[in-house]
């Protein structure tokens, strides 16, 4: 039997680093990894009908991710991020705007059985998009899981759209500075997810805290993993591939300390190589 489909919502555009362009947007990276986990992913988002964009549909399609919900736009660019980095490895972003993932169409026979639907905070920044996200909810089955990863990105940070969108998900998942910027307070990470919980009954909340690891609340039970200590090279698609590998294991129903001990190996993996998705060795996929 099929497994059902694991659809990710948002942008799919090209990081452009020191050293090259390298395929990008979070939710393009998670349905990478998901598909490297062996989970069948579905990409909902838009490209440009020009060269970059029909390379992002053929880079997808080796990965094994399927694109038949990616709308190819004649008029509009395919989205493009300028990433600089730091001393540390970690990424800033400057954010072109107008681009093609700005555009998402639902295709009017999406209908399958979907087992999540994984969006982000920045993909909100469209009307167009928020339209469309919120028909592909309410089209979903109630016992699909929903996935709101939290992608504070200024200028398109805003707050109050981000508390509304959360009250759609069942699982939410960000790291400890967005924390403790939903919550408006400092502390450490179980406190932060204590507090954000109580705004958001019956979610689970994952934050993630770098090279320190990751910690997840869920049916108010705290488990936290540690991150291996590695050397890295960019942190660029790290969380991105930690909660494709928390998608799974929730999926799979696994104990939430299997699912994150799991997912900061993935993570600390993803940020030990150069890009957001290099491929997945063998022990991490099993």
């Amino acid at each position: 039997m099929n497994k059902p489909a694991i659809a990710c919502f948002g942008e799919m555009l090209w990081d452009c680093l020191p050293d090259g362009l390298f395929p990008g947007g979070a939710p393009m990276n998670v349905a990478v990894h998901l598909a490297a986990l062996n989970r069948p992913a579905l990409m909902i988002s838009a490209v440009g009908d020009d060269f970059l964009g029909r390379e992002l549909l053929r880079r997808l399609t080796l990965r094994k991710v399927d694109t038949s919900a990616v709308a190819l736009h004649p008029d509009i660019e395919t989205g493009v991020v300028l990433a600089s980095i730091d001393a540390s490895g970690n990424a800033t972003y400057d954010l072109l705007e107008g681009v093609a993932w700005d555009h998402i169409h639902l295709p009017p026979d999406l209908l399958r059985p979907l087992a999540a639907v994984v969006f982000g905070s920045l993909a909100l920044r469209s009307h167009h998009n928020r339209a469309a996200l919120g028909a592909l909810l309410d089209k979903a089955d109630p016992n699909t899981l929903r996935v709101f990863d939290v992608n504070l990105r200024p200028p398109f940070d805003s707050l109050d759209r981000v508390r509304d969108w959360a009250c759609r998900a069942n699982l939410l998942k960000m790291n400890e500075h967005e924390a403790a910027r939903l919550s408006g307070k400092e502390g450490q990470p179980e406190w932060l997810a204590r507090d954000l919980a109580a705004s958001h009954p019956g979610s689970a909340i994952c934050i993630t805290a770098g090279s320190r690891g990751a910690g997840l609340l869920r049916d108010d039970q705290w488990t936290w993993a540690d991150a291996p200590a590695i050397e890295v090279a960019d942190t660029v698609g790290a969380g991105d591939s930690f909660l494709a590998a928390l998608i799974d294991g929730w999926l799979r129903h696994e104990a939430p300390s299997t699912t994150l001990a799991r997912a900061v190996r993935v993570a600390a993996f993803v940020a030990s190589a150069r890009g957001a998705t290099p491929d997945l060795p063998d022990y991490l996929r099993a």
